[in-house]
C-alpha cells in the first residue's frame, strides 16, 4: 500500500486531546519519570485492550464530581435531580449511537463480560434445557465462550462451535448446519480481537431467527471502531465496553430488544431496581432500571456520553477508514518479512488490529523487547485460548490501532520487531 501522506481525520489535532501520548517511558516502571532511561516517546498500540481517554471525557468526570456529585433516582434535592437527568441522558445518547429504540433497551453494566453474564443467567438459566444448543464460534472471547459453556453445564444444554477456516473467517456452511431447530442462542463476536475478522453478524442473525433462536453479538471491538446499528443487524442482544471507545473503565452496555428484556427476570436484586417491596414479595422497576441494581455507574455513564460525543465529532465512518488504513499498512509492513506469521484475513479485509508471531521468539519476549523501545502491545492469548490452540500457538503479539495512531508509529513497531529478529538470530 505504501505510506499515506494524508489521513481521513486530523490526527495531529486529535493527539493534542490525549496528554498521555506525550509521555516518555522506559527504565523502572515503579518510579516513572525518575530514571535516566525515561526518555523514549510512547507508542501506544494496545487499543483493543483499552483505548486512551481524551481531555473532554476527563473533564466530564471532573465536572460531575466538582459540580453535581450525588446519587440518582433517590433524592428530591437539586444535585440528585441534576445527576439523575445526566445519567438518564447518557442512556438516551447510547441508544441513539447504536440505533436502539430508546433508553428502555440500554442497560448499563460494568463491562461486556457482565452484560454477557446478565443475559446468560437471567435468560439462559430460565430458558435452556437438555436438548437445546447454544451456537458459538471458534473465535469467541472468553467472555462469551466461558459464560455459555458454564450455563450449558448448569442447564444440560450443549454448546457447538462454528469452524474458523484457514484464512480466519467463519465457515458459513458449517454455521447453517449448526443453527438448526435445537439452537436457542447464537452468540458471536462482531470483530475478532485476535484475528481482526469482521463477521457477517446480520446474516447469522437471519439464520438464528429462521429457527426461532436469539442472537447475541459481542460488539466490544466493533462499536468503538465502526458505525453500528443494532436494528440493521437485527441483534436480540448486543454488548460493548466504554473503556475501548475513549470512555472510562467500569462501564459496559447491554442492548436488548425491549420485548425480550421485559420478559426477563432481573439478574441482580436490591435497591434501585425495585418498585414495591413487602415482606412477602417484590415488584420491579421499568426498563432499563430493573437490571441496574444498587447505586449504578453514574460517573461512568456520564463520561461515556462524552466519549460518544467525541467519536461522533470525528465521525464513525472516518474512525473506521483510519483504522482500516493503519491495519492494512501494518499488515503490509510485517509481511515484508518471511519469518513473521500473521493470523486472520488479509490486510485490506480486517478490523484495526494485527496479531502475529516472529519465528523463534515467544510473544512475551517480543513484547518485552518492544517495550524497551517504548512500543506498547499486547502479548498472550488475548482471552481466546481455544482459538490459539487451534492456531497451534500458545500466544501471539497483537498491535491494535485507534484514532490517534499514525503510520510513523507502525514504522516504529516494525523497526522494533526487526531489532528483536536480529537479537535472536
Amino acid at each position: 500500500m505504501g505510506v499515506q501522506e494524508s489521513y481521513p481525520i486530523d490526527v495531529a489535532a486529535i493527539r493534542e486531546d490525549f496528554p498521555i501520548l506525550d509521555r516518555k517511558v522506559g527504565g523502572d516502571f515503579t518510579v516513572p519519570g525518575e530514571g535516566e532511561d525515561d526518555d523514549l516517546p510512547l507508542v501506544y498500540l494496545d487499543n483493543a485492550a483499552t483505548s486512551q481517554t481524551p481531555k473532554q471525557v476527563v473533564d466530564a468526570i471532573v465536572d460531575y464530581y466538582y459540580g453535581y456529585n450525588s446519587n440518582v433516582h433517590r433524592g428530591i434535592h437539586h444535585l440528585s435531580q441534576e445527576a439523575s437527568v445526566a445519567y438518564e441522558n447518557a442512556h438516551d445518547r447510547v441508544a441513539e449511537f447504536v440505533g436502539a429504540a430508546g433508553r428502555e433497551e440500554v442497560v448499563f453494566t460494568k463491562n461486556t463480560t457482565e452484560a454477557m453474564n446478565l443475559v446468560a443467567y437471567a435468560w439462559g438459566l430460565e430458558e435452556l434445557e437438555p436438548g437445546d444448543t447454544v451456537v458459538l464460534t471458534e473465535m469467541e472471547h472468553h467472555a462469551s465462550l466461558v459464560t455459555w459453556q458454564q450455563i450449558a453445564k448448569k442447564t444440560g444444554a450443549s454448546v457447538e462451535y462454528v469452524r474458523v477456516d484457514d484464512e480466519g473467517r467463519l465457515d458459513m456452511e458449517h454455521a447453517k448446519e449448526l443453527i438448526d431447530e435445537d439452537a436457542k442462542m447464537v452468540s458471536v463476536v462482531h470483530v475478532s480481537n485476535t484475528l481482526g475478522t469482521v463477521n457477517p453478524v446480520a446474516e447469522l442473525a437471519d439464520m438464528a431467527h429462521e429457527v426461532g433462536a436469539y442472537v447475541f453479538v459481542d460488539g466490544a471491538q466493533s462499536v468503538p471502531t465502526r458505525p453500528v446499528d443494532v436494528k440493521d443487524i437485527d441483534a436480540d442482544f448486543f454488548a460493548f465496553s466504554g473503556h475501548k471507545m475513549l470512555g472510562p473503565t467500569g462501564i459496559g452496555v447491554l442492548y436488548g430488544k425491549e420485548e425480550i428484556l421485559d420478559e426477563m427476570s432481573p439478574y441482580l436484586y436490591g435497591g434501585e431496581m425495585i418498585r414495591r417491596v413487602t415482606y412477602e414479595d417484590s415488584t420491579w422497576e421499568d426498563l432499563p432500571w430493573k437490571f441496574e441494581a444498587g447505586t449504578p455507574v453514574i460517573e461512568q455513564g456520564i463520561a461515556l456520553h462524552a466519549a460518544i460525543d467525541y467519536l461522533d465529532d470525528v465521525g464513525m465512518e472516518n474512525v473506521q477508514e483510519h483504522e482500516e488504513r493503519l491495519a492494512e499498512y501494518a499488515y503490509d509492513r510485517l509481511t515484508e518479512f518471511d519469518d513473521i506469521e500473521i493470523y486472520g484475513p488479509p490486510g485490506d479485509d480486517r478490523g484495526g488490529l494485527v496479531a502475529f508471531n516472529l519465528d523463534g521468539v515467544h510473544a512475551h519476549d517480543l513484547s518485552s523487547i518492544l517495550n524497551d523501545r517504548a512500543v506498547a502491545v499486547r502479548a498472550g492469548d488475548h482471552c481466546t485460548q481455544p482459538l490459539h490452540d487451534k492456531l497451534g500457538v500458545s500466544a501471539s503479539t497483537r498491535a491494535s490501532f485507534y484514532i490517534y495512531n499514525t503510520y510513523d508509529e507502525i514504522d516504529e513497531l516494525v523497526d522494533a520487531v526487526d531489532d528483536a529478529r536480529q537479537l535472536f538470530a
